[in-house]
Formats: structure tokens, sequence, C-alpha cells
């Protein structure tokens, strides 16, 4: 399971990875939007991990529709403040998985993280048996 988190707080960022890569995830962090979406296109992920409101640049809504239109199977899971539960609220109306708010318990993340990556390998493999049916000649 590939992991990208995505904060502009470079000390949660450290902790958190340093965290997750002792539950075996592999993990990789980027401090803003535009960082994210590069690693989107170049890499594959699983999971995102992403802070609504971002130092700079883009909010984490807008990166967060730019994840689902390029890599739409992705899971993006949304962290928020207390005062931002309406705009995690928006994310969940754009496609995130789910939210959490700040700061979040590392073992509920944990778990958050792992029912997104089961639900997006579902989907994939339901992909996949709808390709496979697909190819199979018509003999009638």
């Amino acid at each position: 399971m590939r992991v990208l988190f995505v904060d502009d707080e470079a000390d949660f960022l450290e902790v958190i990875l340093k965290r997750m890569k002792k539950r075996d995830i592999e993990a990789l962090g980027v401090q803003d939007g535009d960082q994210a979406i590069e690693m989107i296109e170049r890499d594959l992920f699983d999971v995102v991990v992403l802070d609504v409101r971002l130092g700079s640049g883009r909010s984490g809504i807008e990166v967060l529709k730019d994840i689902k239109c390029r890599k739409p199977l992705v899971e993006v899971i949304m962290l928020t403040g207390h005062a931002l539960l309406e705009a995690a609220k928006e994310g969940i109306a754009n496609g995130a998985f789910d939210y959490m708010v700040k700061p979040a318990d590392i073992d509920e993340l944990f778990y958050k993280i792992c029912d997104a990556f089961k639900k997006k390998s579902i989907q994939e493999a339901k992909i996949s048996c709808i390709d496979k049916l697909m190819k199979i000649p018509n003999t009638s």
C-alpha cells in the first residue's frame, strides 16, 4: 500500500511518515498541492491523506478535485481543524473517502487508510473483471 501525505506542516509530516512506516505502509509526504499533483502523475498511490488547509497555493478541496479528475480510483482522506468541518464535508461531496479532525489519532487514521485501500482494491478488481468480460469473444 502506498500513501501520499499532503500537509504544509513539516513537523507533522515527519512524525506521521515515521509512524506509518512502522506500520509497514510505504508513505511519502509533500507540503503543497502542486507537489502532490506532480507525485500523483508520476507515481502510483493508493490513498492520499490531504490537509484541507494548505499554507500556500491551492486549497485542499482544489487539490482533491484535481486528484479525483486525474486518478479517480485513488482514495482521499481529508484532514481538517475543528473550524473547517464544512470544508471537509465539501470534500466528501467532491469524492473524498472520509475526513478526520486534527489532531488525528494515529491508530484511527491507520484504520481509515486501510479501509480506503480496501475500497480502492475492490473497485480495481471490479474493473478488471469487466475488462476480462469485454475481451471474451461472442461465439453465438
